[in-house]
């Protein structure tokens, strides 16, 4: 079944239009292997969701799923507005300059112009006219970045876009991540692997265990968050717990 884009069909009385996304009943599986099973899944307007899970239990599956770039599931999928997506890997086109990579296949009297402000948005102003094979790892994302919000979207999915930046520059890319979202208010889902990067930046995270969410934990520390607040202390343990990690494996890695 085909994910629905709600702003082509408002009048579905199934959806909640507090929602931007509604799913029930998601089912994915690839030949005899499930990865996606009966997921029920609610993002409000506005709301920041982590979804966390060891390699491999359908985390980007289910992100694909809702940008509607993997149409062969079964259960209803609603998205209730416009979607864009920043991948892990910047996908930036090499032969366009960077402001033409922001508004590629964007309908706008000015997309030039649309690329200059949205680029302001991320601190590129300088590299508006620059070929994306000049740009820093940073930069490269903070062009993604501008590329998703250009669209001014309902749904920001993100696709573990910070994992492969150094640490120094991932700090200043989840401070960016959250002054942009303050100011447009999309609702949010990252994927991540990262369990502070979840407690940093999300409402609620959510744990994909066995193609199925097992847990759904709200965050309701204030912002800016802290990780030695004693809440976040106890939020981490908890959710890698559900990880499965122990303290034994930190230990080890130390």
């Amino acid at each position: 079944m085909a994910t629905r884009f709600l702003g082509e069909l408002s009048a579905d009385p199934i959806v909640a239009r507090e929602h931007v996304v509604r799913i029930h009943g998601l089912t994915k599986a690839f030949g005899d292997r499930p990865v996606l099973d009966h997921i029920d899944l609610d993002i409000a307007r506005g709301e920041f969701v982590a979804l966390l899970g060891r390699s491999g239990t359908g985390k980007s599956t289910l992100l694909r799923v809702l940008a509607g770039l993997d149409g062969e599931h079964e259960g209803e999928v609603s998205v209730d507005g416009d979607i864009a997506v920043a991948f892990q890997e910047p996908r930036l086109v090499p032969w366009k300059r960077v402001h033409a990579n922001v508004t590629l296949g964007l309908r706008h009297p000015d997309p030039k112009a649309a690329a200059r402000a949205a680029l302001a948005e991320v601190g590129l102003t300088a590299r508006a006219d620059a070929w994306p094979l000049t740009l820093s790892g940073g930069e490269a994302q903070r062009a993604s970045l501008a590329r998703a919000l250009v669209r001014d979207p309902d749904l920001l999915l993100l696709d573990e876009p910070f994992s492969a930046l150094d640490a120094l520059t991932r700090i200043t890319i989840h401070g960016l991540v959250l002054e942009l979202w303050t100011r447009h208010r999309p609702g949010v889902l990252l994927v991540t692997h990262d369990v502070d990067e979840a407690l940093l930046l999300a409402d609620r995270a959510l744990v994909l265990a066995d193609g199925r969410i097992a847990r759904d934990i709200r965050i309701d520390l204030p912002r800016p968050r802290r990780r030695e607040h004693p809440e976040f202390t106890a939020l981490r343990q908890e959710l890698l717990t559900e990880l499965g990690v122990t303290t034994h494996d930190i230990e080890g890695t130390a």
